[in-house]
């Protein structure tokens, strides 16, 4: 049976632990729990509650809980830039446990193209079997991405290149290459309109150096427990400069670029670690120019 990964899982346990109890009224996401298997949700239970006594249970608890302000912060901005556009096709790319397609009611006229590898894709459709998506439709897109033709498998699945898309590339820029999201931002601009948007999150420094993923592989192996960060470690990262002018490349305009501390700070997410929020981002960008884009 394939897996999800290890960061998609963490990702989807942070958004259940923060569900009705971080900056509530702008953060909601009562799916995420659902989307859980039942040693997953043991996790988020023990992170709602106070930190385990039994050192060997600390590190995954640290972990997640130092994991769930980042995403409160971030899922606010990305849900509130998309409710913005509202636009007929969203994409989801490396679609992970990603609950939006479940979740917005406000977005009933929407068809959502979730991109994802096929290993993960499969482990998603297991965990998604018995919920009924909110969207008008939902397509599933396998990609293996650097193989597969992103452009060819989304004209597949029936996505419209003449019709506005909003793009969301969610906590996925710091696991490629340059080289790597540059061939992305090629595919994504080929297939948007005038009037599409793109939504993606970037940190400015590796937030995970060499010497630290030693130390937090060790801690975790002496408790016993999985490294998520074992296969998926980060290789990139942008200052905003840079992530601008990248964009600028291939017809993107940069409407806003935020980092989550400012963005945990407007809806009242009180940070425990607050350097790390400040060294995320989510920007959000619009085609500037429909032909002629730089590859």
């Amino acid at each position: 049976m394939p897996k999800a990964s290890r960061t998609a899982v963490l990702v989807c346990q942070a958004r259940a632990v923060a569900d009705g109890r971080i900056a509530i009224g702008q953060f909601s996401d009562p799916i995420a729990i659902d989307l859980l298997d039942d040693d997953e949700r043991r996790e988020v239970e023990t992170a709602r509650g106070p930190a385990p006594r039994h050192w060997r249970d600390r590190p995954a608890y640290e972990l997640l809980t130092a994991t769930v302000e980042i995403l409160a912060a971030r899922t606010v901005a990305i849900d509130d830039a998309v409710r913005e556009r509202r636009h007929s096709q969203l994409v989801v790319l490396g679609a992970g446990l990603d609950a939006r397609a479940w979740r917005m009611r406000k977005l009933p006229q929407t068809t959502v193209f979730e991109v994802d590898r096929p290993a993960s894709q499969a482990d998603k459709r297991r965990r998604v079997r018995n919920l009924e998506p909110v969207t008008e439709e939902l397509a599933f897109v396998p990609v293996e991405f650097g193989t597969d033709s992103l452009t060819g498998a989304l004209e597949s699945a029936g996505h419209r290149s003449e019709l506005p898309t909003t793009w969301i590339w969610e906590g996925v820029l710091p696991y490629l290459t340059t080289d790597q999201v540059r061939a992305t931002l090629a595919d994504v601009a080929e297939r948007s309109a005038p009037g599409s948007q793109l939504i993606a999150t970037y940190p400015q420094r590796h937030t995970v150096s060499r010497p630290a993923h030693y130390a937090l592989k060790t801690v975790f192996a002496i408790a016993g427990r999985p490294d998520p960060m074992g296969e998926e470690r980060h290789v990139s990262a942008w200052r905003p400069a840079a992530m601008r002018d990248l964009l600028e490349d291939f017809g993107f305009t940069v409407v806003s670029d935020r980092d989550l501390k400012s963005i945990a700070d407007d809806v009242g997410v009180r940070a425990r670690h607050p350097r790390r929020l400040a060294n995320g981002h989510v920007v959000v960008a619009e085609v500037s120019f429909p032909s002629d884009r730089e590859t």
